[in-house]
């Protein structure tokens, strides 16, 4: 077990990279600069961005998941954060038309940022890494199956740049704790 791991840590490095991680100052700005944000992703792509949806709440931003009963318009000064790590998905491609036809701006993370709706975008985030789409044969690069390299780098860039965000914002540990729900 431990040589796997050791693999897999030597698959991470390179989505955890200084070029990668500077990244997260243009999507900071676009976080920081948006009256409302609403995050999407399909499968486990969507698990991530929930997450991200979740510590953007913890640092005190106007967030919302698509999909969620009380996800409100978004229009004008708003940012639609999404995960197209393939580059297309026809659900994300179309949420990504309605919301830059409402005045929206789109950012969008993805393994391959040539695709189709990472092109559509204003913000693109690449994320160097195997996803289902390129997961078989002599295109496969990890260890992991289908996506799972892909989605472990969104985790962990998220983390990044919530930390990067946090201290941007000048939000406290304690009051990233204060908002975390009572409900569980």
């Amino acid at each position: 077990m431990t040589d796997l791991a050791e693999t897999l840590l030597d698959e991470l490095r390179p989505g955890l990279a200084p070029d990668v991680l500077a990244q997260t100052g243009p999507l900071v700005r676009e976080i920081t600069g948006a009256r409302r944000i609403a995050c999407y992703g399909v499968g486990r792509e969507g698990l991530m961005m929930r997450a991200l949806a979740m510590r953007l709440y913890h640092l005190g931003c106007d967030v919302h998941v698509v999909g969620d009963m009380t996800a409100p318009p978004l229009g004008v000064g708003d940012l639609l954060v999404l995960s197209a790590g393939p580059g297309d998905f026809s659900t994300v491609a179309a949420l990504l038309g309605v919301s830059r036809d409402a005045g929206a701006r789109v950012a969008c993370l993805t393994a391959e940022p040539d695709g189709p709706v990472p092109s559509a975008a204003d913000l693109v985030v690449h994320l160097p890494a195997q996803t289902m789409a390129a997961d078989q044969g002599e295109a496969a690069t990890s260890i992991l199956p289908m996506g799972s390299l892909y989605e472990a780098l969104m985790f962990l860039f998220g983390e990044v740049l919530v930390l990067e965000l946090r201290d941007q914002l000048g939000v406290s540990p304690e009051a990233m704790r204060a908002r975390h729900t009572n409900l569980e």
